[in-house]
């Protein structure tokens, strides 16, 4: 197997025109942050989904995207390699728009869970779209444009309680399920119109289906596991029985991926400091960020009841106008974190960032009781969020060649969503040990949201001491990219 660029027409070997290089990021922020949208309107949606719906399994409303998204990650991403990023974000984008479409006219809970299962095909997406990044704009526009692409979650942030908000309040959340449908269109559109396919392609590849087959579904087990562990009981046969078929098929995977000719994540890559531990230390840092809206969703948006439920019952608009602050952070402190990244150690800006998140959500474990109390702790954790969200595709960049790009940014964009998928899922666990059932929909006490976000802010822990593992690298401004190599 071998990488090569393919080499454009002599008439368009000048450098590309600012023009065509701010369309190409509009459409590449808009795929991206789509990806981060739908997660945050699907956590601001899933109380009421689960009071229509009566439901107790309402975990798997936000975890079904997650665990598709994660299995047909790894063809995703080789599909790439071998036909063209632009050719896969396309059909990603297309199968997620067919599944938000099921998910919009549903009228019962499993045909739901199943167009949600679909639409979690386009989380495949972002990776792609950081790897296309890198290959099509000229050096000077790269740092600028994964800042801009990373940075967007501020955007999401800030925009995406507003709008949730006002979809909420006045059309129910069916109206969220029909605009998830409606951008996946537009998403689309953009890419067919003004992205164009990336010049790294794989001479002579061919897909890894075993090995794809066996990471996906070892993977999947094991969330399978953790979310029913609850249910089954933790020291159940049912539960030993798939965590042990889970780990069968990972080691299954490991000794076959050194063995085929074209594995689905390079040994020779992954076996390098540099790259496994800041997949590692981002996978984890940034999927235990992603979780927490489990948490402090739920919080926000359920009923309170007197016996049954603590949260603070805000609406949709509410809770978009006391956290605008917050995500006003997010914003400034992403954008921030891509233009410092030029010429600072990405390590001290992932630690900081991952710092600061302990700080604020552990000042959260005690004061989330009121607008004060939630913008107080969401402004430290926001800084600190936008920070390591901006800085997670720079460090990839920072320590992988242009050829092994894609297959970087989807090694660690499945990292953290298992990361995400099995914190999530602890959450509902804890969570519920201090709740309530009533009329089938699962409530829960303020000590239940309290032990929730101990449960992030280990996780975050976790995530800043890894970054101590994480040897010096070339600095962004040193670090090769496609177009200028």
């Amino acid at each position: 197997m071998s990488q090569t660029r393919t080499t454009a027409p002599p008439t368009q070997e000048r450098t590309p025109s600012a023009t065509r290089n701010v369309l190409v990021v509009i459409a590449l922020v808009w795929t991206v942050q789509l990806v981060a949208l739908m997660a945050a309107l699907s956590g601001i949606v899933q109380a009421d989904v689960a009071i229509h719906f009566r439901t107790t399994e309402i975990a798997w409303f936000t975890l079904m995207t997650l665990l598709t998204g994660t299995f047909f990650l790894p063809f995703a991403v080789k599909a790439a390699a071998l036909f063209g990023k632009k050719k896969v974000l396309l059909v990603a984008t297309g199968l997620g728009f067919i599944g938000d479409l099921i998910a919009a006219v549903a009228t019962d809970y499993r045909t739901l869970l199943i167009g949600r299962g679909i639409a979690g095909i386009y989380a495949a997406t972002a990776p792609l779209a950081y790897a296309i990044t890198r290959d099509v704009f000229p050096r000077r526009w790269v740092g600028l444009a994964s800042g801009i692409l990373a940075g967007g979650v501020g955007l999401v942030a800030f925009g995406g309680p507003f709008l949730s908000g006002w979809l909420l309040d006045d059309y129910g959340f069916r109206g969220v399920l029909w605009f998830m449908a409606i951008s996946t269109a537009a998403s689309f559109v953009l890419v067919a119109a003004f992205v164009p396919e990336s010049p790294v392609r794989t001479v002579g590849g061919r897909m890894d289906w075993l090995g794809g087959i066996l990471l996906g579904g070892g993977i999947t087990a094991l969330v399978y596991a953790v979310g029913q562990g609850s249910h089954w009981g933790w020291d159940s046969g049912r539960f030993a029985t798939y965590v042990a078929g889970a780990l069968v098929a990972l080691i299954a995977f490991v000794l076959v991926e050194r063995r085929v000719t074209e594995p689905l994540f390079p040994p020779a890559m992954t076996r390098r400091r540099p790259v496994w531990s800041v997949l590692l230390a981002t996978s984890i840092a940034a999927g235990s960020l992603s979780a927490v809206g489990v948490v402090i969703q739920l919080l926000i948006l359920m009923p309170a009841i007197p016996r049954v439920s603590e949260g603070l019952g805000w609406s949709g608009t509410h809770n978009a106008i006391v956290t605008s602050p917050i995500s006003a952070m997010i914003l400034v402190a992403a954008v921030g974190t891509g233009f410092l990244a030029r010429r600072t150690d990405a390590r001290i800006l992932l630690g900081t960032g991952s710092a600061l998140t302990v700080l604020g959500y552990g000042i959260g474990t005690q004061l989330h009781h009121s607008a004060p109390q939630i913008v107080g702790m969401g402004l430290i954790a926001g800084l600190g969020t936008g920070m390591v969200m901006a800085v997670v595709p720079i460090m990839i960049i920072e320590v992988v060649t242009p050829e092994e790009q894609a297959l970087a940014n989807g090694a660690q964009t499945l990292g953290q969503g298992v990361a995400q998928i099995v914190v999530s899922q602890l959450a509902f666990v804890v969570m519920a040990q201090h709740g309530a059932v009533l009329k089938g929909t699962q409530f829960y006490l303020d000590t239940g949201f309290t032990n929730g976000l101990w449960l992030v802010v280990g996780c975050c822990t976790v995530g800043a001491l890894l970054v101590l593992l994480i040897p010096r690298s070339k600095r962004l401004d040193e670090a090769e990219v496609g177009q200028a190599a």
